[in-house]
């Protein structure tokens, strides 16, 4: 790794919600190891506070913000918490999310629904309302990165909820890119496939499944991805490489929407 890509967030600060585990955690970890200041958000106060303590054992800066992502107060807290605590915001991860629902319409529990689209879109728009108010407020500038799924373009039977809210996420990237192009703010996405995250171990549990069963469907390399290999790309999407991205999802899933 060059100097300069070592240091390709060097100063930025950064946001990363849902960063107590899994992609999240890595995300926030990557970011820290490019020179970001990472302000770690989760519900889970234990497991962010463990990313916190793994990024400053590694020598890096970050703090914990506690925050429910689908209550609106907590959202607008957790941005003028960041800015507090270092000054500014120039980019943010929006990764929060939670279990998809796993019936198929008919059958389908309208309180799981519910929840599904609350953290897993709601909470994304949330998230961009406020980051971009503190964006606009510093003068313009800043990038965002929004995390949907492969399931955003290729929907799967029982997920009526979560390929919902994952559409959904690439529209309100597509709007946000299009609204905010004019300040100099980035608006992007991620589309992870099938990533090695304690959600997805515990659905192959669940199912009496291994990777090995389910890689080859779901992977042209025939392995499951890495939270960091999905970091990578959302670091790049926040970095000054990618100035001329906006609009744009990223799919990082080993070929699975090429079949």
């Amino acid at each position: 790794m060059t100097d300069n890509a070592r240091n390709r967030l060097d100063g930025k600060v950064a946001i990363v919600t849902g960063a107590g585990m899994g992609m999240g955690a890595a995300t926030a970890r990557v970011f820290a190891g490019y020179g970001a200041r990472v302000i770690v958000s989760d519900i889970n106060a234990g497991a962010g506070e463990e990313t916190v303590a793994a990024i400053l054992s590694a020598g890096g800066e970050a703090r914990f913000i506690h925050c429910d992502v689908g209550e609106e107060a907590q959202v607008r807290d957790l941005v003028a918490g960041a800015v507090s605590a270092f000054g500014r915001l120039d980019c943010a991860v929006n990764n929060a999310a939670v279990t998809p629902d796993t019936l198929p319409i008919a059958e389908a529990d309208m309180d799981v629904w519910d929840r599904v689209i609350r953290i897993d879109l709601r909470a994304v728009m949330l998230c961009m309302k406020y980051q971009i108010r503190q964006f606009i407020g510093q003068g313009g500038g800043g990038a965002i990165v929004n995390v949907g799924s492969v399931s955003s373009v290729r929907p799967q039977p029982g997920n009526s909820a979560y390929v919902a809210a994952k559409h959904g996420v690439i529209g309100l990237t597509k709007t946000g890119s299009l609204e905010y192009a004019p300040q100099g703010i980035r608006v992007n996405a991620v589309l992870p496939g099938a990533i090695d995250t304690p959600m997805l171990r515990g659905a192959l549990d669940a199912s009496g499944h291994t990777e090995a069963d389910f890689a080859p469907a779901l992977s042209l390399l025939g392995r499951f991805g890495k939270p960091e290999e999905v970091a990578e790309a959302s670091a790049w999407l926040c970095s000054d490489a990618s100035s001329y991205v906006t609009g744009h999802s990223l799919a990082v899933e080993a070929g699975y929407l090429t079949r």
